[in-house]
């Protein structure tokens, strides 16, 4: 039985459809990110599915119970938001027991649970200081903890970690899934960045366009995207997208990328365009079959690696990512072995993947 289904979720504000006929599952205890751009739509759909949201439309399950229509409190689901949303007038002690004490707990489990979630976060230093006594980082522990202390078996949030500094940011995306998974708990994932995605999900739903257009392990959105627009928002670098020329070729097709041949099992759309990651662009000092001739035009430091940005002969420019910067500014680029989708540029769709690579005609 799912955590959580959703099933024909739309929500509408006057003639502008902001979700059209969404479906997500989420089995229990596992870790679903919402990915995006900024205003696709990530933040109504957390708040359709906790019952926030007045203008949803559709069916959510939880745990196989229709919630649909029931209030947000009768949910059971924990809800960490962006900003935070701590009470200022409360302590961090009470802004923590406040889901404890809508559901009529009593004092003793009250003090229980909140002493508890307080050190499994190490806040307990700071249960009796007010919000604005609180670091950023210690505002977000508190807020995590308040998720958490209802023991819901789902929990949503809401780009928790976008307004903390990046060494919080790195601690958190170790520490929340270990505590997820120390206490069996489902959560729903929004970011918009894609480092995130990759660390906290171990599904990606790419919402884009009002509805989910791949859903599917965060290693397979990045090597395999479902389409162009994938391939564009989910890495940094982006995927190389480059314009090609297809035929047909023993019942699939090959593809000419600036020189280099490739042959997909996939017959060719009219517009075929060739996708590469950065890392799968190989640079070498000297020529040979696979490889054409390339110009270093700049080198870019990117954490522990090199972003090499490359012209080839035909004017086609593209971007590896290299453990080192190359000595020489005149090279030879290649593909690694079975590295690259063909999509159709008409439709934005991938059409095939693991291409073979093939001899150049004369």
């Amino acid at each position: 039985m799912s955590a959580l289904s959703v099933s024909g979720l739309s929500v509408r504000f006057g003639t502008h459809e902001v979700l059209r006929d969404v479906a997500l599952d989420v089995a229990p205890s596992e870790r679903v990110v919402l990915f995006g751009p900024s205003g696709v739509g990530k933040t109504v759909m957390l708040r359709a599915i906790a019952g926030l949201e007045p203008n949803a439309r559709g069916r959510v399950l939880l745990q196989g119970r229709d919630v649909s229509d029931a209030a947000p409190e009768a949910r059971h689901i924990g809800v960490a938001f962006q900003n935070f949303a701590l009470y200022p007038h409360m302590s961090a002690r009470e802004n923590i027991a406040s889901p404890l004490r809508a559901q009529k707990r009593d004092a003793a489990e009250i003090a229980r649970r909140v002493d508890a979630v307080a050190e499994l976060l190490r806040i307990g230093h700071v249960l009796d200081h007010a919000p604005r006594a609180l670091s950023n980082g210690q505002k977000q522990r508190t807020a995590l903890a308040r998720a958490l202390v209802g023991e819901p078996r789902l929990i949503l949030f809401d780009d928790p970690l976008r307004n903390v500094d990046a060494k919080l940011r790195y601690e958190m995306r170790i520490e929340l899934p270990r505590l997820l998974a120390a206490r069996e708990t489902a959560s729903v994932y929004v970011t918009q960045d894609f480092r995130e995605a990759m660390a906290m999900g171990e599904r990606v739903a790419v919402l884009l366009d009002g509805t989910i257009v791949q859903c599917a392990p965060a290693a397979e959105v990045y090597d395999n995207p479902a389409t162009i627009a994938v391939a564009r928002l989910f890495g940094d670098p982006p995927m190389n997208l480059i314009p090609a020329r297809g035929v047909a070729a023993g019942g699939g097709c090959r593809v000419n990328v600036a020189g280099l041949a490739f042959g997909f099992a996939a017959a060719s759309p009219a517009e075929p365009v060739f996708g590469v990651r950065p890392e799968a662009v190989t640079l070498h000092d000297v020529g040979s079959p696979g490889r054409v001739p390339a110009r270093v035009l700049a080198v870019t430091p990117m954490n522990e690696r090199q972003i090499v940005l490359l012209r080839l002969a035909d004017g086609t420019e593209l971007v590896a990512s290299e453990a080192a910067a190359p000595a020489a500014t005149e090279l030879h680029v290649g593909i690694a072995p079975g590295a690259g989708t063909l999509f159709d540029a008409a439709s934005g769709l991938a059409v095939a993947t693991s291409p073979v690579a093939e001899e150049v005609s004369a």
